[in-house]
């Protein structure tokens, strides 16, 4: 019984985990592929609040 409550609970949770595990090594390997900057800066608050500005300024 213990099994398949946690057989139940590990698939209702691996999805979620897997959308956060792509989200975050897409963004460092964008990051450093594509914008040349090193992989360190993605998990900086400084460069989200860039990107934040970035997007909602006003033009």
């Amino acid at each position: 019984m213990i099994g398949r409550i946690l057989w139940i609970t590990f698939k209702m949770l691996i999805i979620p985990i897997l959308c956060v595990l792509a989200l975050i090594l897409g963004a460092a390997v964008g990051y450093a592929v594509l914008g040349g900057k090193p992989v360190s800066e993605v998990f900086q608050v400084d460069t989200w609040k860039h990107m934040y500005d970035l997007v909602f300024a006003e033009g």
